[in-house]
């Protein structure tokens, strides 16, 4: 039986992509991976995920669906909401491998109601759980892949900022990340700041009100 395991990494990060990702595994390899030390991504330290997440790309299928910042900003200004914006990159990947069941990371509050939307949407025989990135060594292998997609990324974004003191984790409650975010206005924001984040939104209620 082929298990389709999906999670993301970036869901609550103010800067750069949020990733999700899918890997196949024959259940009969599952060993295999709990022999390597597949866990949850963030129980690796980074060199781990990186080693780990080239092993895991050249031994099973897999794919990424990757939303830039202002992907997420201008279906937010939509109406789509994050779990929404989740939920159609997971739909995405579920339709693109071929399994015979998926599990996958759920973001609602109520997974049923993950789960249900999932198979209505792919007619996937799927499994959504909290944790799931935890109890599931496919859906941690995808972690690892979506963690290290995302670091990658922000890595790279992150060359061109060294001389003033890098952007940080992009999370908003990193220092660094705050610090960074304090050189604009909201109008000078580069494209790779979510602009729909409360962090970076209230700035611009804030010049309003001064002007």
């Amino acid at each position: 039986m082929n298990i389709l395991g999906i999670d993301e990494a970036g869901r609550g990060s103010v800067l750069g992509p949020l990733v999700i990702a899918g890997v196949v595994v024959d259940k009969r390899k599952e060993a295999i991976l709990d022999n390597m030390g597949v866990k949850d991504s963030k129980k690796l330290t980074p060199k781990r995920r990186e080693v780990l997440s080239r092993k895991l790309k050249k031994m099973f299928e897999w794919d990424t669906v990757i939303y830039s910042a202002q992907d997420i900003d201008n279906m937010r200004a939509k109406g789509v909401n994050l779990n929404e914006i989740e939920r159609k990159g997971m739909q995405e990947l579920l339709l693109k491998l071929d399994c015979d069941k998926a599990i996958v990371d759920a973001v609602d509050v109520k997974p049923q109601r993950f789960e249900d939307k999932l198979k209505r949407a792919t007619n996937v025989d799927v499994t959504a759980e909290h944790k799931a990135d935890d109890k599931y060594i496919e859906v941690s292998a995808a972690s690892i892949i979506a963690k290290q997609t995302r670091d990658d990324a922000i890595a790279e974004i992150n060359k061109y900022f060294e001389d003033v003191g890098g952007i940080g984790s992009g999370y908003p409650s990193d220092p660094t990340t705050k610090k960074f975010l304090s050189n604009y206005t909201y109008s000078e924001m580069p494209g790779f700041v979510r602009k729909s984040w409360s962090t970076v939104a209230k700035l611009k209620d804030v010049q309003t009100t001064l002007i």
